[in-house]
């Protein structure tokens, strides 16, 4: 790879680790840590990066003349730059009738018992589509459930709904009664 593409890679990588990693999907636990398979997968999505590989991040971090980034095993994080503390601030919205939550299969009885928690993370991320939704819970399980959410109906009820890209809706909870299995 080119330097000034590496240079082009780093700066997308920045921006969806350390600014928006809602944007792509990714999940970032509470010390900036995601995977590297599923930040090679959402740059994939992309024109511009549609073959990219870990090699390329591999090689983007180490030829790097500062140390931005760091991988270990099948975790990657930006080391600093973050322009959200904890708590990210998003702009409430009416979602769609219905979003989707992939998991696996054991947790799922779990969900529709007590709800959905963000757990280690600041938002509990839904899918728009049930075909996004059973790509996430696949980075779980092979063996996957989609929820369906009553989203709207759970919002006019008084849950928050923020969007985070087209595909991606983010809610600080989701109480039981609002998912179905």
């Amino acid at each position: 790879m080119r330097s000034s593409d590496l240079t082009k890679l780093s700066r997308t990588v920045a921006r969806l680790l350390r600014h928006e990693p809602w944007s792509a999907g990714l999940e970032l636990d509470d010390e900036g840590w995601g995977s590297a398979d599923a930040l090679v997968q959402a740059l994939r999505r992309t024109r511009k990066w549609s073959r990219i590989d870990r090699r390329d991040l591999v090689s983007m971090i180490e030829r790097s003349d500062k140390a931005r980034f760091e991988i270990r095993g099948d975790r990657i994080r930006a080391l600093y730059g973050h322009s959200f503390p904890r708590g990210v601030t998003k702009a409430e919205a009416r979602p769609p009738e219905f979003l989707w939550h992939g998991t696996a299969q054991h947790s799922a009885s779990s969900i529709t018992s007590h709800g959905l928690r963000p757990m280690k993370r600041q938002f509990v991320h839904l899918s728009a589509d049930v075909s996004t939704a059973q790509v996430v819970g696949k980075r779980k399980s092979s063996e996957v459930v989609v929820l369906r959410i009553r989203a709207r109906e759970a919002h006019d009820a008084g849950v928050r709904f923020y969007p985070g890209n087209e595909i991606v809706w983010l809610a600080e909870s989701v109480p039981a009664e609002f998912i179905d299995d």
